[in-house]
């Protein structure tokens, strides 16, 4: 089995990993992260869990310029990702990204909703942050992989305006994607107008109902649950980065449950089911799937450090200690080793599963509170990272699902312990 697997599906399963669209998809979105991070810290600020100085902060007015911030950073990550994904795409075939960044942009504004009529009567021109957030994400990325790949295609085919040398490399750019760029939005242009007359909607809407509502619901379901719990260490196991891809893939649609929890939130109702809350968020995986790295192996590196009986343990304890306070478990992964160890898979595949599935029960039951549209950077510590995304309910569940590890993994790693113990016994007396 281990063999059929390196043999035949992990070939297949990096040649999917290293094309192009799921590299410009995984790299491009980056570039929205550290705005949302940022936005995340406005939004809890504005939300401070102490009543006298949150109303304070009302009063004096800094409120409104903290939800101003919140919105001109969280608020956007589609509109960033519509960018980044192109440009990031076109990067990586070698060209200069940033004209396709920017005919991205263009086209996305082009599909979505742009005029609002006033009480007045008045049409006024507006650029909707309902669709910049979240609920543009799966448009954004359809946008941003499909103008880079246009894009690429006229640059690899030389179909641009060559300027003669000496011109300005900025101003040999700029006609460099004007043909691409025509053809591009002209194409768009139509693309807008057919969607409008036939169905009356714009194409983000459009995508939006047809495609990403659909997508979202799998993620954020007790099926969805289990099986990304599950798929991010199963491919761990075999030595490919499954939070990397696995992250690649629904990252985006669990950032919109979260953007989408947020908008709730701001148009004055409660976060609740009931109102179209989302249990499974980017923080619903992040504090609870993946907390101190991928399988949750916490309680491994805590028996390695404090329990373990053989020197190749103990020193593997010390190494991974503190990386795995900050989520980072490669040195366990490598060191103990969970990759390819068939003992070690059992727990280290279960430990996720048993998390989410106790994570989602305990938000649907009302234990835990839904998450809002706080993010915190994925090395933020346990226990820490529970408090400032959920409160102390959710630091709490968080303390519990940390010592549970410690007895998953405990009958398991215990075996391979005394295994190597018994390994250096026999090294240091060989008669």
């Amino acid at each position: 089995m281990k063999d059929f697997f390196n043999d035949k599906v992990v070939p297949k399963m990096m040649i999917f990993i290293n094309t192009k669209a799921i590299r410009g998809l995984k790299d491009g979105l980056l570039y929205s992260m550290p705005m949302m991070i940022i936005g995340s810290v406005f939004l809890l600020l504005a939300n401070f869990p102490y009543t006298p100085f949150a109303d304070w902060l009302r009063d004096t007015g800094v409120t409104l310029v903290l939800n101003q911030a919140y919105d001109s950073t969280f608020s956007i990550m589609s509109l960033i990702g519509a960018i980044g994904i192109a440009y990031t795409y076109v990067k990586n075939e070698g060209y200069n990204g940033m004209p396709a960044g920017v005919i991205s942009l263009c086209t996305y504004l082009l599909f979505q909703p742009s005029t609002v009529i006033t009480s007045e009567g008045n049409t006024v021109g507006v650029i909707f942050k309902t669709w910049t957030a979240g609920q543009g994400m799966i448009g954004a990325i359809m946008i941003g992989l499909i103008v880079g790949w246009i894009y690429t295609i006229f640059l690899t085919k030389k179909i641009t305006i060559k300027m003669p040398e000496g011109v300005p490399e900025g101003v040999a750019a700029s006609f460099t994607a004007l043909i691409p760029g025509a053809v591009i939005i002209i194409s768009a242009s139509v693309i807008y107008a057919v969607v409008k007359i036939t169905f009356d909607t714009t194409p983000l809407e459009w995508i939006y109902k047809v495609i990403q509502i659909p997508l979202q619901g799998l993620t954020d379901s007790f099926g969805g649950v289990i099986a990304i719990g599950f798929l991010v260490p199963f491919f761990w196991f075999f030595g490919i980065h499954g939070s990397t891809l696995v992250g690649g893939i629904v990252g985006s649609l669990l950032v919109a449950n979260t953007a989408a929890n947020q908008a709730i939130l701001d148009s004055g109702q409660e976060l609740t089911l009931a109102n179209g809350g989302h249990i499974v968020t980017q923080q619903f995986m992040d504090q609870f799937m993946t907390v101190t790295g991928a399988g949750v192996t916490i309680g491994v590196v805590v028996y390695l450090t404090f329990f373990a009986k053989s020197a190749q343990c103990r020193q593997v304890g010390k190494l991974g200690i503190g990386a795995s306070l900050f989520n980072i478990n490669e040195p366990v992964l490598f060191g103990t080793p969970i990759v390819l160890n068939p003992i070690m898979g059992i727990p280290f595949m279960l430990m996720p599963v048993l998390s989410g599935i106790i994570q989602y029960l305990a938000i649907y039951s009302g234990l835990c509170p839904m998450y809002k549209g706080i993010l915190v950077p994925w090395t933020t510590p346990p226990i820490i990272s529970g408090f400032l995304v959920g409160g102390w309910r959710t630091a709490l569940l968080q303390t519990f699902i940390l010592v549970l590890s410690f007895f998953v993994y405990l009958p398991f790693i215990r075996t391979v312990d005394k295994m190597y113990e018994k390994q250096e016994k026999e090294t240091a007396n060989p008669y």
